[in-house]
């Protein structure tokens, strides 16, 4: 296998209209091939592989009915979009997927009319085609029109409480609207919950046969649609008590389910659909994560996300690391502490192994709790354990925890309750771009009465920070900390609980002095042994806590120092913000300190490496040492020495 498949049909479609001409043998030979082209493209790149091949035939056939991008087809979190870019005019760039100015691995409205609404969450997907459908009806007019809202969703993303209060809505409003349920029983984790087990009961043993058959049987007269072979298959779902009662009883009619790897079913259902439908419809579609790679299919979690990798082999390309993940420092030392404290207990919102929770699941089961896609009840539901005497870690990444923002303030700061918020995923993350960013939750964390927040600048930082946490009985604390390796510093034996409220000095200097907040220490060094070589010594300490501040800390650099930076990875309105804050109560700015703020700057930064993504954000190194050199009033670096 090359890196570029044979496809000789598939290159002949450069747009979706191009697939009209196509017969159904011809079309399910496309999605061969554009299954290939997927598997050769994100061996390149990396990112994620099995939801993709999970809806090859599925792209094909959408694309295929509907009328593209007038029809709006809205794919859920998005992740699974990969198909669809090759369909829709990008197939020349799939091969800069996730990199530096290339395709973004999720929908991007500003790459394409035929990403009609962006995602990279999930859930949101029925909310966002109801509104098309309005728009439609209310007389909406945009570029390309609005003709059909088409929300494609999976089952663990059906999981969280949003889908169904679109649902819900969009019963009562009763307009026309398809969702597409695909249903792989597999989101990044093993499904969850009731719904789930709701879903697997529709087609579990013998009876799918037997619906599988009659759905085939159905299909042939489907052309003259709900006449009496399809009611028939509708109706014996029904009586077999499995069948879309929950969807139908939300005011949706129910259809399915079927098999999404097969065009002679999927074809013939949507156009009958889009032949008849008059209000809200959902087609439940059978799929298989992974579907057609052998890798894919047999590892754990079906290929979600992949490094770069063998096509042959499905090998990962991953370069060795000298250091431990942040996320696996947190993981191993939730253990610890768990095995010497039996109330420690772990909530997380379908990320189980992304927030290293996988570890705490294997030896405590009982003790952690994956509540499915729904940040909002786990956040509650972690702020209920504290209340009954439990001390639960609510692990989420910063940008998923923005989800669970209401019931931070309501269920657990209101009520002072000691939930510990381990933030993963802070700071700028890569190839997932601005909506995986971690940048705000300084800013919504710090601005919140009685919750402590913290941040690691190194992986021995983070196990001190975690036995911190675990310690705190007075009220909330949380602890953030980045995506990847850390710095590769010593770990301790048995880390420390640290003082509430109190930073480190890390070098004492002259001049100026630099307050990180975060891992950016490692940056702050690099510039201060820069600075050195020009004869600028600067102080640096590590504030360990944006709140509460070490206020004695932090005026005894502003008193000694002509100029005072803090550096954070984090938006305006975080750490900065409360030390300027401080700063001016105290009267300090009155006797002339010189005070600056490197924060993220106010925009969405795409996708690139962190370290690139650093460098647009002006927080690296040299422009750490650029922004020493200005404040002291050295113009140009090398002009003089200070």
């Amino acid at each position: 296998m090359s890196d570029r498949p044979n496809t000789p049909l598939l290159d002949q479609i450069a747009r979706p209209a191009d697939l009209k001409g196509l017969s159904d043998t011809q079309l399910a030979q496309v999605a061969h091939e554009l299954r290939q082209e997927t598997i050769a493209a994100v061996s390149v790149t990396g990112g994620h592989l099995g939801a993709g091949l999970g809806v090859v035939e599925l792209t094909t056939a959408l694309h295929a009915v509907f009328d593209t991008p007038r029809d709006k087809v809205i794919w859920d979190v998005s992740h699974q979009c990969y198909p669809h870019k090759i369909l829709t005019g990008r197939r020349d760039r799939i091969r800069t997927l996730r990199m530096k100015d290339g395709l973004s691995g999720f929908t991007k409205r500003s790459e394409s009319s035929y990403d009609p609404f962006g995602a990279a969450h999930s859930s949101t997907s029925i909310s966002a085609a109801l509104g098309f459908s309005v728009a439609r009806d209310l007389g909406g007019v945009i570029p390309e029109g609005i003709g059909d809202a088409i929300a494609v969703i999976g089952d663990g993303s059906m999981s969280a409480g949003m889908a169904f209060e679109a649902m819900n809505n969009a019963g009562h409003l009763g307009k026309r609207l398809i969702v597409i349920l695909n249903d792989n029983e597999m989101s990044i984790a093993p499904p969850v919950g009731a719904l789930s087990s709701y879903l697997s009961r529709l087609y579990a043993g013998e009876p799918f046969q037997e619906l599988k058959a009659a759905a085939k049987g159905a299909v042939s007269l489907l052309p003259e649609p709900f006449r009496e072979g399809a009611k028939r298959a509708k109706d014996m779902l029904k009586g077999m008590a499995v069948g879309g009662t929950l969807f139908e009883a939300l005011g949706f009619s129910y259809l399915g389910p079927i098999d999404g790897h097969d065009m002679d079913q999927l074809l013939p259902v949507l156009r009958t659909v889009k032949a008849r439908a008059t209000g809200p419809i959902l087609i439940h579609v059978l799929t298989k994560k992974g579907k057609g790679y052998a890798p894919a299919e047999a590892a754990l979690d079906k290929g979600h996300a992949t490094a770069k990798f063998d096509m042959m082999t499905g090998e990962q390309k991953k370069a060795p690391s000298n250091a431990p993940s942040y996320t696996s420092v947190f993981g191993n030392e939730l253990v610890k502490l768990a095995a010497k404290d039996d109330k420690i207990c772990a909530v997380t919102a379908a990320m189980p192994d992304g927030t290293g929770l996988n570890l705490m699941a294997e030896r405590y089961p009982s003790r952690t709790f994956d509540v499915g896609i729904a940040e909002q009840h786990g956040v509650t539901f972690a702020a209920a354990l504290a209340a009954g005497g439990m001390k639960p870690f609510c692990a989420m990444y910063s940008t998923f925890l923005q989800r669970g923002y209401d019931q931070v303030v309501h269920d657990v700061a209101i009520q002072r309750l000691p939930v510990r918020f381990a933030i993963d995923r802070a700071g700028l993350v890569g190839a997932d771009g601005a909506t995986h960013a971690g940048s705000f939750d300084i800013g919504f964390m710090a601005n919140l009465p009685g919750m402590v927040v913290m941040a690691a600048a190194d992986e021995a930082e983070l196990a001190h920070m975690v036995a911190t946490a675990a310690a705190h009985d007075n009220g909330p604390i949380a602890f953030r900390y980045p995506r990847g390796e850390g710095e590769g510093v010593e770990m301790p034996e048995t880390p420390e609980v640290l003082k509430i409220g109190k930073g480190r000095m890390i070098q004492e200097g002259k001049r100026v002095a630099l307050l990180s907040f975060g891992t950016r220490l490692g940056e702050v060094r690099k510039a201060a042994e820069a600075l050195a070589a020009k004869g600028i010594t600067p102080t640096i300490a590590d504030a360990r806590f944006a709140k509460p501040l070490d206020r004695d800390l932090i005026l005894q650099l502003a008193t000694v120092h002509e100029a005072l930076i803090t550096i954070e990875e984090g938006a305006v309105g975080g750490f900065g913000s409360h030390v300027a804050q401080l700063l001016a109560e105290a009267g300090v700015f009155d006797s002339g300190l010189k005070f600056r703020s490197m924060v993220l700057p106010d925009t969405f930064i795409d996708q690139a490496s962190p370290a690139d993504m650093y460098e647009a954000a002006a927080m690296n190194a040299p422009q750490i040492e650029t922004k020493v050199l200005e404040v002291l009033g050295v113009a140009t670096i090398g002009e003089k020495r200070a």
